[in-house]
């Protein structure tokens, strides 16, 4: 079964691995502790039973509880499954930088790493261009590459 509790914002990451630390050393009935990326102030917990996780959590700094109703197993699913991005990126296509240092700067693709989420880019409107890598979810596309196909007309 998959609990969730409510934990301070901005802490999920160091509480979940705290919490895999004291499950590995007392060999508890925690099955899994998920963090998912934009759930700000809760993780998931998979245990045995309510009891074991409510157990497992007890006096344990900066987590403040279970929500009531455990989670089903689709809704979880739906939580970690891995997200398209609409708008694909790919070889040759020019974007903007919408975050980060570069933001606001248009930049050609050299390369696409979809399994990473990166993009490989070289600024233009630099007097040397240098291969930038950086998050896919940073960008977005300005101008499609054209094909091959539409120029032979």
């Amino acid at each position: 079964m998959y609990f969730v509790a409510k934990v301070t914002s901005g802490q999920e990451r160091v509480i979940a691995n705290m919490l895999q630390n004291k499950a590995s050393k007392f060999g508890s009935t925690i099955y899994s502790i998920i963090v998912v990326e934009g759930m700000r102030g809760y993780i998931i917990i998979e245990s045995e039973d309510e009891v074991a996780c409510r157990n497992f959590i007890t006096k344990e700094k900066n987590i403040h509880g279970l929500l009531p109703k455990p989670l089903a197993e689709a809704e979880v699913d739906k939580l970690i499954a891995v997200k398209t991005l609409a708008p694909e990126i790919t070889k040759d296509d020019i974007i903007e930088f919408v975050a980060g240092p570069f933001k606001g700067y248009k930049a050609k693709v050299i390369k696409v790493d979809d399994a990473k989420g990166d993009v490989t880019v070289e600024l233009m409107d630099v007097v040397v261009p240098i291969p930038i890598t950086t998050k896919l979810n940073t960008a977005r596309v300005v101008e499609k590459a054209h094909s091959q196909e539409n120029e032979k007309v």
